[in-house]
């Protein structure tokens, strides 16, 4: 098995066993507009369905995880084909589960970790924009998000972990060793060996990253907003119509993210 990819489903040697290995971002299908095509994301919702549907009978699925996040939609909608298949499912945390990564990893009735690996829990965000009305449907839309991904933490969990605690930590953006995992029941126990995490850095980077995109989006609306009530009124009809600057920057408001 190459685990260098960063995603594969393939068949195990063992007949019956499938191997999946979420090595990076979790990404939904793209679209060109300029050649009017659909992008397909190897690590979106849909193309897990279709390699998973290629294998009908198997009735163990390892799943493998290093991954810093992403979509929170697809990541939400692997997790619930996960818990739907029949098979039996162990997870394996083997570096960082992050965000909507750890969300897919309560998919499994097992979960294993080396004693050097972490998971990292928080609410889920998105960009957006729009009157006011609109701004207030994003936000109510996000704690029903947050509500639906909260339920894959406490199922797993069961009595080792209420909502209440649990809210608090995705509010705090908590990470937990292994041996956390396991005292709040996300995890089951510990692997035989510790994780390989030599290539650990970027991963790492990238989460943070995350982390400090979000609060440079906020200080760029903050500045913006400041501009507008202290700058003079535009001209009424301007020649080039203005470019919104956060969506020139970042292209992608109204995206989900974890």
């Amino acid at each position: 098995m190459n685990r260098e990819r960063m995603w594969e489903l393939k068949q195990a040697a063992t007949p019956g066993v499938l191997d999946l290995y979420i090595y990076g971002d979790v990404e939904s299908d793209g679209y060109d507009w300029w050649n009017d095509e659909v992008i397909r994301s190897e690590t979106s919702a849909n193309a897990f369905r279709d390699t998973l549907a290629q294998h009908p009978n198997v009735s163990q699925i390892n799943v493998y995880i290093n991954s810093s996040g992403g979509s929170v939609f697809e990541g939400t909608a692997i997790y619930t084909q996960l818990k739907r298949h029949p098979a039996h499912k162990t997870v394996y945390i083997d570096g960082f589960a992050c965000s909507i990564a750890s969300v897919i990893a309560m998919a499994g009735q097992e979960v294993i970790m080396p004693r050097n690996t972490m998971m990292m829990i928080h609410n889920m965000w998105r960009f957006a924009e729009g009157n006011a009305e609109q701004l207030r449907k994003a936000a109510d839309d996000l704690d029903v998000i947050n509500a639906a991904g909260r339920q894959a933490y406490l199922e797993k969990a069961g009595d080792k972990l209420d909502e209440t605690r649990l809210t608090a930590m995705m509010d705090a953006e908590t990470w937990l060793t292994a041996q956390q995992c396991i005292d709040l029941g996300l995890a089951d126990r510990f692997a035989d060996q510790d994780a390989d995490l030599s290539n650990a850095t970027q991963l790492l980077q990238k989460a943070n990253l995350h982390m400090e995109q979000r609060v440079n989006i906020q200080k760029s609306l903050a500045a913006q907003l400041r501009q507008l009530t202290t700058s003079p009124a535009p001209p009424q009809e301007p020649e080039t119509p203005p470019v919104n600057s956060v969506m020139a920057l970042f292209g992608n408001f109204g995206k989900e993210f974890d």
